[in-house]
């Protein structure tokens, strides 16, 4: 009796030690919120903040990439026509000749991702210039910013939208008031772009920027 007694006893203080033990073990840290690419593009003339489309997942990636080894920096939009778009991303726009700005880019195309039932060219959509490639294959890096308020869509169906600005669309209505030359309608003085990726939390973009369609 005694000895079933100590096994008891022996057992009982086994199992308070581990649950003291246990006791002792820290808090787990809590769970880091995701975070999102925000694409900042800064001008002479203000920042534009850019959402990338999760849709067009070729451009997305591409764009992303490109950003990251700041290729986009001290490129110029070098296409500005008035109640329409503006372009940019040509990195020939970085040297002295205008002559041959818009038809650079980084030595490849990128397949059409083309869903008018997902995003059209609404006012402040992102589009990727082309040529007349009949697959409608997109500029590797040269792309627009819608400017025309009831947007431009006549282009849907023809040109791919892998983004949209979110806020300071004040800016590229600025940038496209710029005196330019015509037929190209290059402004006149170079209005350079510094292409940045932000990291930020759902909650930041919906605080700082005012926008919550994250699934776009």
């Amino acid at each position: 009796m005694k000895k079933y007694l100590s096994i008891i006893i022996l057992s009982s203080v086994i199992l308070f030690a581990c649950k003291k033990e246990k006791s002792k073990d820290p808090d787990p840290l809590p769970t880091e919120e995701p975070k999102e690419e925000i694409v900042e593009i800064k001008t002479a003339f203000g920042n534009m903040y850019m959402w990338l489309n999760k849709h067009t997942l070729k451009h997305r990636a591409n764009f992303i990439k490109l950003a990251g080894e700041q290729f986009y920096d001290s490129t110029t939009f070098h296409r500005c026509v008035n109640n329409f778009v503006i372009q940019g991303g040509d990195p020939l726009s970085k040297d002295a000749d205008p002559n041959n700005d818009g038809v650079g880019g980084p030595g490849y195309l990128i397949d059409a991702e083309i869903d008018t039932s997902l995003y059209t060219h609404d006012y402040g959509a992102v589009g990727t210039a082309r040529d007349n490639n009949p697959a409608k294959q997109s500029n590797g890096s040269q792309y627009y910013i819608v400017t025309q308020t009831g947007g431009a869509h006549f282009l849907d169906n023809n040109y791919t939208v892998f983004g949209k600005i979110i806020k300071g669309m004040e800016v590229a209505i600025n940038i496209n008031k710029q005196p330019k030359s015509t037929p190209a309608n290059r402004p006149n003085t170079n209005i350079y772009m510094d292409v940045n990726l932000l990291l930020k939390t759902q909650k930041e973009i919906t605080n700082e920027y005012g926008y919550s369609d994250f699934s776009w």
